[in-house]
């Protein structure tokens, strides 16, 4: 499926459809981002947490790879949002140091996982792929796969 958005209304109403959509596993419920830098990765992670109830800011977190935020209340059945950006890791296994393995046994966790091709050899199937495209007008295709 292919969603075109243009606007941020439009992607704060698909982040709110998609978290709307999701319930979790008997494990993390791990959700691949990829695209280019640029194509929307990190907004649609932000609108994601505003549609869960987060007040804090929610920033990239690609320096310190992994940011985690606490969720309750009626907006979420899940107990975390896990925001990791591998884009400057090598391979699976530098997931490690950031406890990977063990964020993915808690269904609690909702994890969204920004550039998977990078650590694809450590990563279980996803619940849920999601791609991003920048198009010639600026809008956005997101693509569900």
């Amino acid at each position: 499926m292919e969603k075109e958005i243009r606007t941020p209304a439009e992607l704060e109403a698909e982040a709110a459809r998609f978290v709307a959509s999701l319930s979790p596993r008997e494990d993390a419920t791990l959700v691949t981002l990829s695209g280019e830098l640029g194509a929307g990765k990190t907004s649609f992670t932000k609108a994601v947490a505003r549609a869960l109830g987060v007040k804090e800011i929610v920033n990239s977190p690609t320096f310190v790879l992994e940011k985690i935020y606490l969720l309750g209340g009626e907006a979420s059945t899940f107990k975390r949002l896990v925001h990791i950006d591998a884009y400057r890791l090598e391979k699976g296994g530098d997931l490690a140091p950031l406890g990977f393995d063990e964020l993915l046994r808690d269904p609690g966790n909702l994890i969204l996982l920004e550039w998977p091709e990078k650590v694809a050899d450590a990563l279980p199937s996803p619940a849920a792929r999601l791609s991003f495209a920048v198009e010639h007008d600026d809008s956005r295709v997101l693509t569900y796969g």
